[in-house]
């Protein structure tokens, strides 16, 4: 392959042969009717060799872009290759809004889909649960719709790119509406024990940043729209802008300091016309069940010392459960584990290791798109529904022209 094409980490080089770009869903059935293996490549903000093919990797980002807002105003359907941010700007100008976004807007809406990526909010789902149709190009180059109150449905929507090529999908909006974004300094572990879940569920989306060098949380960051006074939980309410990864510049950061704003500028945690980072990290996820929040933060802190010295910034955040058999809130109101390690995966992954050993006991689920250890046998035991999920395969793509190594170990 002459193009060499790299995950945002860079910590990934794909191996693929040829890389397209189609410019319609009639190209995309032509390439897949060429016969695979083929891997689809959203905006790469994944971690590991998920995406990752010896033959071709398909990017959407060259689909025309699509944002059909319905008569009712109830849904908009969009393209695979939009990002968030775009849709964002889009639906806000005609009044509307998604139920959430995660921090970074830069991410392809169909890729986070598919590996369940969230945000945050005890009351909000993630963001897959928003979708109400999905169509893609199965393994043989035949167009599929699946929508909500279908069989497949809960199946499909995240599926890991097992199933085909998403070429549009259908998400349900609301009106648009107001937030402010408050960042408090030093909230003290005390707090924590006796409130962890009323502090999770004071804001409509709400996340606790630690180094894990201390016991006490960093900082919090609260999404709101009513206003806050300038202490919380024995926390400061910060004398500037922050950014969630120390040393940062925090002109990369959503506007905080209790400023009223648009949705879309204060549910991620940076804008969208800013690089969020340098890429020079990796990250790993896990989520417990709510009711098991304070004992995963008490695992962590038993290793604290190791998880600090490959440790950039961990963050804590509550999900709602859903339906979707893949998704690691799957029928449980989940807390979420979310590290973003040093750009060494030598020094990282002996720490991850341990980290999943901890959290074992609480049947900690890993975000599929991120750095994790725990064995294929191990995920797909957590997940009730998995072995559906493999029929589902075998029926959308019995040839296996969306397979690679990553996803034979995964489905067996």
């Amino acid at each position: 392959m002459s193009e060499r094409v790299t995950n945002w980490a860079g910590n990934i080089v794909f191996n693929a042969r040829s890389v397209r770009r189609p410019a319609s869903v009639d190209e995309v059935q032509e390439i897949v009717a060429g016969g695979g293996p083929i891997r689809v490549l959203g905006s790469g903000h994944s971690f590991n060799r998920m995406a990752d093919t010896d033959g071709t990797l398909v990017s959407l980002a060259d689909l025309p872009r699509v944002v059909e807002i319905s008569a009712d105003r109830r849904s908009v359907r969009v393209d695979g290759g939009i990002r968030y941010g775009e849709l964002a700007g889009e639906l806000h100008r005609n009044g509307l809004a998604l139920h959430n976004m995660a921090s970074l807007p830069h991410i392809s809406v169909a890729g986070a889909i598919a590996t369940a990526t969230h945000g945050s909010g005890a009351r909000n789902k993630n963001l897959a649960s928003a979708v109400s149709s999905i169509e893609f190009v199965d393994g043989s180059g035949k167009p599929v719709t699946v929508s909500r109150g279908d069989a497949d449905f809960e199946g499909v929507v995240v599926n890991l790119g097992a199933l085909g090529v998403v070429t549009a999908l259908t998400l349900d909006v609301q009106p648009a509406f107001e937030l402010r974004q408050y960042v408090y300094d030093n909230v003290p572990r005390a707090s924590v024990d006796e409130h962890l879940h009323d502090m999770l569920g004071d804001g409509y989306s709400v996340s606790l940043f630690t180094n894990w060098t201390g016991l006490d949380i960093s900082h919090a960051w609260l999404k709101r729209a009513e206003p806050l006074g300038d202490e919380w939980y024995g926390g400061h309410l910060a004398d500037g802008p922050r950014h969630p990864v120390p040393g940062m510049p925090a002109m990369n950061s959503t506007e905080q300091g209790g400023v009223p704003g648009p949705w879309h500028t204060r549910l991620p945690h940076f804008r969208m016309e800013f690089t969020p980072s340098s890429g020079e990290e990796l990250q790993s996820e896990y989520h417990v069940a709510r009711a098991d929040g304070l004992a995963a933060i008490d695992a962590v802190a038993s290793i604290r010392t190791q998880v600090a010295s490959v440790l950039q910034v961990c963050e804590v955040r509550s999900i709602a459960g859903d339906e979707l058999w893949l998704s690691p809130n799957y029928r449980r109101d989940s807390i979420a584990l979310h590290f973003t390690w040093i750009a060494d995966s030598d020094a990282v992954l002996p720490v991850v290791g341990e980290l999943e050993q901890r959290l074992a006991p609480l049947n900690a689920r890993a975000h599929l798109g991120k750095v994790f250890t725990q064995t294929p046998s191990t995920i797909r035991s957590s997940y009730e529904r998995f072995a559906d999920f493999q029929e589902l395969v075998r029926r959308y793509d019995p040839a296996g022209t969306f397979r690679n190594e990553w996803l034979d170990a995964i489905l067996g």
